[in-house]
């Protein structure tokens, strides 16, 4: 194969909307000033300007640029029971509302979150085909909040498990590990998968950030699915070095003892030092330490075979960088972009003592683990 990654891409995605969505300011009104704008957090503009960076950039030569078709109902099925997806879709056709916390949706969204899915889909079936080493999925709207009968958090349809069932129907993939950087628990991908063993689930997130007040350390899993789930809550603020030191400690010995077949990525970039919606500190170049990471370990276990599927990140100037160096990671190549905020991101990182104090909460949980 010439090109080693596929990126799937659809414009249609980017016309999701969400009007009266969450905004920046949570709550305008009474004695606060709604911004110019409605500054709603979950916007197209940071997806367009990651795809237009690499079109600048030059980072698409080295990609399989492409779309895919939507998901059937066939593949929503799977996961989603026909009462959502009826209400989804009748609330779409009538000109949109909300189903669940945090999930406004406006005119033909269900469409377009199909769109989403069957980007995820693709991704998956193109890299077990042996088509690609490894793929990214711009997919929005995201999917790692949706529970099965309830969107949350910007999340429709479950993007992610969509697509594994999807895989496991055509490929029998049997063991699928899903690794889950965005800043926010992901709660939805955690409830879908929570009592089976075949699918091992892992949350890097802020502690307490969303859902509000989540943290998720004694959640592990229930009957068969005991042991297969694991949260690794970090403290605000805890940047590079706690993520860097939970993949070495927690998830790196979890992906060894699960030996999957394949790794997907539930990769938000609102972990970045700018984000509006968290605060750890995260830069460009810690996502590319941690693809990187995730690289080997697909390597050493599955044959390489690796897939990223979008979620969120709201920092409309800053996420285009952290998924530029996510993209040229996978596809081994480096551009010339240079990130106007990773010297600010390398200068804010937590001192010596903060990072010992998060260190040793990470190595109680590994332990925890058993690792």
């Amino acid at each position: 194969m010439s090109k080693q990654t596929a990126f799937f891409h659809d414009e249609k995605c980017l016309w999701h909307c969400t009007p009266g969505g969450f905004s920046l300011i949570a709550h305008v009104g009474g004695w606060v000033q709604p911004p110019a704008n409605m500054g709603l957090a979950e916007s197209p503009e940071s997806k367009r300007r990651v795809v237009s960076l690499m079109q600048v950039s030059g980072l698409v030569q080295h990609l399989d640029l492409q779309s895919a078709p939507a998901a059937t109902d066939d593949d929503l099925r799977r996961v989603h029971p026909d009462s959502y997806l009826s209400a989804f879709k009748a609330l779409s056709d009538a000109g949109g509302g909300e189903l669940g916390p945090y999930a406004p949706f406006g005119t033909g969204s269900y469409e377009i979150a199909k769109q989403s899915a069957g980007l995820s889909i693709a991704a998956m079936d193109q890299v077990l085909a042996g088509t690609y080493r490894n793929a990214y999925a711009m997919s929005r709207p995201p999917g790692h909040h949706c529970l099965a009968d309830t969107p949350m958090g910007f999340c429709l349809l479950a993007n992610i498990p969509i697509a594994i069932e999807a895989a496991k129907a055509k490929h029998g993939v049997q063991r699928v590990a899903v690794l889950d950087w965005d800043v926010h628990h992901g709660n939805g991908t955690q409830s879908i998968f929570y009592e089976r063993d075949d699918v091992l689930t892992i949350s890097l997130h802020q502690e307490g950030c969303f859902p509000p007040g989540y943290s998720g350390g004694e959640d592990r899993g229930a009957g068969a699915g005991a042991g297969f789930n694991i949260n690794v809550p970090l403290l605000p603020g805890g940047g590079h070095d706690a993520y860097m030191h939970a993949m070495a400690r927690i998830v790196a010995p979890a992906l060894r003892r699960f030996k999957p077949d394949l790794i997907v990525v539930a990769s938000g970039f609102d972990a970045n030092l700018v984000d509006p919606l968290a605060r750890m500190l995260l830069h460009s170049e810690s996502y590319r330490e941690l693809t990187v990471q995730t690289m080997a370990l697909a390597d050493e276990l599955c044959g390489g075979r690796l897939v990223v599927v979008h979620e969120g990140g709201y920092a409309e100037s800053a996420v285009p960088f952290c998924a530029h160096a996510t993209v040229e990671t996978l596809c081994g190549v480096r551009t010339a972009v240079e990130d106007p905020y990773l010297e600010l991101g390398q200068a804010w990182q937590v001192n010596a003592r903060q990072a010992a104090f998060q260190r040793g909460l990470i190595d109680e949980m590994a332990v925890a683990y058993g690792y």
